[in-house]
């Protein structure tokens, strides 16, 4: 068992075997190109994983996991690493959950800040925004779901499972005890399934707007060219750790 601190009231604990695990949720995604360089961005070990590099916003509503009930707001930059695998560079990632936040900072080295975030609906159309601090809005991402996604393109950009990575950073005090580490990390996404057997993932047209662009927090650094698929989906999940892949 993986334990925040304090030792005798843990912040988060997490099952080694079975991850962090996440019942009847809800998200909305966009995938795009991305204009410009990247490269400032990734670590070393991450190289884009296509020409233009791609990436993608994920926001959602984790109505239930062994965290505890939380919105997220992430950042993605598709990437290769050198053992030639796909998967997800997280360069920001916000959530509404202490426990969330202290454990994929901790154990996974997500860059977990505390911010507000909804996800929304209204009339025909499904809202999630990002705003830090509380009205200060930094994205604002609508779509409408107006018809069944289908075919293999969504197990392309999100294979079961789907690989995450980050750097996990422990400063060194006076020198000593310092590690700069990336990890790979990995989400297991069951989408659900209605009464006629379909997945539950709706596509339809869908746009992000970086409202007040912020030195602070510079998710607009990822900057979108053009949205090649936004989609909603229900879904369980499992989050788990892979491997260290380098140390620096």
């Amino acid at each position: 068992m993986l334990r925040g601190i304090p030792f005798d009231s843990p912040l988060y604990e997490v099952d080694e075997d079975r991850g962090i695990e996440y019942v009847n949720c809800e998200a909305i995604t966009a995938f795009f190109t991305i204009k410009g360089d990247v490269s400032e961005i990734l670590p070393e070990g991450l190289k884009p994983y296509s020409d233009p590099p791609q990436g993608g916003v994920w926001i959602s509503h984790y109505s239930f996991s062994t965290l505890g009930e939380y919105f997220e707001f992430i950042s993605t930059v598709q990437v290769e690493d050198e053992d030639g695998e796909m998967g997800y560079y997280i360069p920001y990632i916000y959530v509404t959950n202490d426990a969330a936040m202290a454990a994929g900072r901790e154990l996974a080295g997500a860059p977990k800040k505390l911010a507000r975030i909804e996800l929304s609906k209204d009339c025909d159309t499904i809202q999630g925004t990002l705003e830090r601090p509380e009205g200060r809005r930094l994205v604002t991402f609508t779509m409408k779901p107006s018809a069944r996604a289908t075919g293999e393109l969504i197990d392309l950009v999100l294979p079961r499972p789907t690989y995450l990575y980050s750097v996990r950073h422990l400063p060194p005090i006076r020198g000593k005890g310092g590690v700069t580490q990336l990890v790979r990390w990995y989400a297991e996404i069951d989408f659900h399934s209605d009464a006629n057997g379909e997945r539950v993932i709706f596509t339809g047209p869908g746009s992000v707007s970086y409202d007040m662009p912020s030195a602070v927090d510079p998710v607009h650094r990822i900057e979108i060219d053009e949205i090649m698929l936004s989609i909603y989906f229900r879904f369980d999940m499992k989050l788990g750790f892979d491997d260290i892949v380098r140390e620096y």
